[in-house]
């Protein structure tokens, strides 16, 4: 499922599909162990980064969303990613809407350099792409992941209506709380 260009913008920020040229900035969250720790815990090797960009790029042709970059407007700084993924609930594993069928279920997630943590940029992102999903994309039930420890997570969950639910067991990083955002 090709889709074209997709850009969203907040008042800080600009959302944007991802290119090759996000490598080098990517590399900077992607291979800290902090960010990583709660996205399946381990890093990405230097050698591996323009692989997960191409994967970002992937997801987008194949189910419409993915990952946005995200960017601050003031200085085109890149400060991480948040967007749409989808599981497969029987195994908890990423794929397609037309693989999983009934079971596609899409995920809001977020993550970001570690050097832009505690200034609300999840949350501003999130709630873009969460609005984007529903509004663009037609998704009723949206659920974020997260696991018992990532406390901050928790909070960008809290910020934008969501309430946890079960615990599920994720295919990469073991247990997780689905989190589920309200209708919209």
């Amino acid at each position: 499922m090709p889709t074209q260009s997709v850009r969203q913008e907040t008042e800080r920020l600009l959302l944007r599909q991802p290119v090759p040229e996000d490598v080098p900035a990517a590399a900077e969250f992607l291979t800290d162990p902090d960010v990583m720790r709660f996205l399946g815990g381990q890093v990405v090797p230097l050698e591996d980064v323009s692989a997960v960009v191409a994967k970002w790029q992937q997801r987008w042709e194949r189910n419409g969303m993915g990952p946005f970059v995200i960017v601050r407007r003031e200085d085109g700084c890149f400060l991480g990613r948040a967007g749409i993924l989808i599981w497969d609930t029987r195994s908890w594993t990423h794929t397609t809407h037309s693989d999983a069928g009934p079971y596609a279920q899409p995920e809001l997630g977020w993550a970001l350099v570690r050097t832009q943590w505690g200034n609300g940029y999840a949350t501003e992102a999130a709630r873009a792409v969460r609005d984007w999903a529903r509004g663009q994309r037609g998704i009723d039930r949206l659920v974020s992941l997260i696991s018992p420890e990532n406390v901050a997570s928790q909070r960008v969950a809290q910020r934008l209506g969501a309430s946890p639910a079960e615990t599920v067991t994720l295919f990469d990083s073991g247990a997780a709380v689905v989190w589920v955002h309200p209708d919209s």
